[in-house]
């Protein structure tokens, strides 16, 4: 991998959807034991999985992992706190509740 340059890996993976009063997620775990680092981007392939409510589904699927250049890497190692705190909401008021 170059400073440039992206590479790409195929990996098996486990999609888990689930739906239910307790927990609303999607997951994916990488059966080969792959990592994703910063800026990498990951693809599963096929249909879309829908779980309907009250439901946890789990599927096999294959991935492609696209990996960040190394320029990615640091661009996004120094910008992504920046960015975490854009899904922060702050609001300041001089109301007093009681």
């Amino acid at each position: 991998m170059g400073l440039l340059t992206k590479d790409f890996e195929t990996a098996p993976c486990e999609v888990e959807v689930s739906h239910t009063f307790d927990s609303l997620h999607a997951h994916v775990k990488f059966l080969n034991g792959a990592t994703i680092n910063p800026g990498d981007e990951v693809l599963v392939h096929g249909e879309p999985v829908v779980a309907g409510y009250g439901e946890v589904i789990r599927e096999e699927r294959t991935a492609t992992i696209t990996r960040a250049s190394k320029l990615e890497q640091l661009w996004t190692r120094l910008t992504g706190d920046l960015e975490c705190m854009e899904l922060a909401e702050f609001a300041f008021s001089d109301e007093v509740l009681s």
